[in-house]
């Protein structure tokens, strides 16, 4: 058993690293026994996103599991959003998925999950797991060796996510560029939009884990130039982009101009809030103040949450909130089980766009008035001290510490969070005008960086 497991692999939310340098056979090994053994899991299923190495890891994070006992449902190629669909409909007590995300190809990874869905962090057990596997102080082998099942929940899983469409013979016959990346949507998405009305110009659909065309990132604007011109030669309605592993989406409306994260998350907190008069509806507190705005006027109550999903799937949970979003492409939906997915918000995006007279730029005029800055990060000796000459710079603001500080005037606000992982301090700034935005920007940046 191997005892030089690079711990940098084991990230706040997963396991990320290099193949095979960080992260091989064997080591897939020792977390899918440990996985099972510190969570006392019975009854898990795996799943895999397209990258060359994600076979292996499969058969390696299954005998790691069987030789613990627990019975392994081996789900295939299946997207991110998917495996938590499957923990969540088929009753398992846990997940993995074998993704690298959006990382380059030389990149593997898992992500954990429990029973219901609930992800697992290195606060929740994921810091026990990486301890296990290092130590490799394994139990005996189980007396009942598990088992290994197949299974294909693609089917069950699209019409999970149609079943976030209230009337499929309402939404218009759409014209709709759909880039996948090369990566797991072009799984998933032939699956949902064979039972939509809608046109599809599909874009790198062919499963290839080394990424030929451009990486499966698009939160990258360099990585969306190819959908945007794809919606204007084939005068498309609108273009999706999903990340590599599909639990992410992006949209870009018929001109080709980009639609932010936080502003996917008022569109689908305004059809939640349809769905649901009076709900709460969760946002990151990235996203632009467009956003409450939008959730107030159509009748729902904004709630603010920190960056990041396990700060939000417990906030849902504990106020039974239907529906959150970050600024980052990730959506969370009560009735997914608390997990994300891009695909549903995509569904309640066309509800949206179905029900609308105008073209999707006239639905996204009136929620997306300000000018946003983007996430500039600034390697920042000491982080404590930087916070607070930002604190001192800005007295006269209102200033709030959920998640870094948030700093508050009239007509702009900026956010300024540390990195978990690094000496990195985060900026975000709006302003409601691009001026404004502009020079707080580039006021703040001297601050930080002074």
């Amino acid at each position: 058993m191997r005892t030089d497991i690079d711990t940098s692999i084991f990230k706040s939310y997963d396991v990320r690293g290099i193949v095979p340098a960080q992260l091989d056979e064997e080591i897939a090994y020792a977390i899918g026994r440990a996985f099972v053994e510190v969570l006392d899991r019975k009854n898990i299923c795996i799943g895999r996103d397209m990258r060359p190495s994600g076979e292996a890891f499969m058969a390696a994070l299954s005998r790691g599991a069987n030789d613990a006992g627990a019975d392994v449902t081996q789900v295939g190629l299946i997207s991110t959003d998917a495996i938590y669909f499957a923990v969540g409909h088929y009753g398992f007590d846990g997940g993995i998925m074998i993704t690298a995300s959006h990382n380059p190809a030389e990149y593997n990874g898992f992500k954990f999950c429990r029973e219901e869905a609930i992800a697992i962090s290195i606060e929740t057990g994921l810091a026990e797991v990486r301890d296990k596997a290092i130590a490799g102080d394994f139990k005996p082998p189980a007396a009942r060796r598990g088992t290994v099942a197949q299974l294909d929940v693609l089917e069950a899983f699209a019409e999970h996510c149609l079943s976030f469409i209230d009337d499929v013979g309402a939404i218009k016959p759409f014209k709709i560029a759909i880039d996948a990346g090369n990566g797991m949507a072009g799984e998933t998405v032939p699956r949902v939009f064979r039972h939509l009305p809608c046109t599809v110009i599909p874009m790198y659909f062919e499963l290839d884990g080394t990424f030929p065309n451009h990486p499966a990132s698009p939160i990258e604007p360099e990585n969306m130039v190819d959908l945007q011109r794809a919606v204007i030669e084939h005068r498309c309605d609108l273009g999706v982009a999903f990340d590599g592993d599909a639990d992410r989406m992006f949209l870009v409306d018929e001109r080709g101009e980009l639609i932010g994260g936080d502003i996917v998350t008022a569109l689908v907190g305004i059809d939640t809030v349809r769905l649901n008069p009076g709900a709460k509806i969760l946002y990151n507190l990235i996203c632009s103040r467009s956003v409450p705005e939008a959730i107030e006027r159509a009748g729902g109550v904004p709630v603010r949450s920190q960056v990041g999903h396990s700060f939000i799937k417990k906030t849902m949970r504990d106020e039974n909130i239907p529906f959150g979003g970050e600024h980052s492409g990730h959506f969370y939906f009560k009735r997914n089980w608390f997990a994300d997915s891009g695909m549903i918000a995509l569904m309640q995006c066309l509800n949206v766009f179905s029900r609308a007279a105008g073209p999707v730029s006239s639905v996204i005029a009136p929620i997306d008035k300000r000018c946003r800055s983007g996430e500039i990060n600034s390697t920042v000796a000491d982080i404590p001290g930087t916070l607070q000459r930002l604190r001192e710079r800005y007295r006269d603001a209102a200033i709030d510490a959920l998640d870094g500080i948030t700093i508050q005037y009239p007509d702009w606000w900026m956010n300024v969070r540390p990195s978990n992982t690094e000496p990195l301090l985060r900026l975000n700034v709006e302003g409601d005008s691009r001026e404004l935005m502009e020079r707080n920007r580039d006021e703040a940046l001297a601050v930080i960086r002074e």
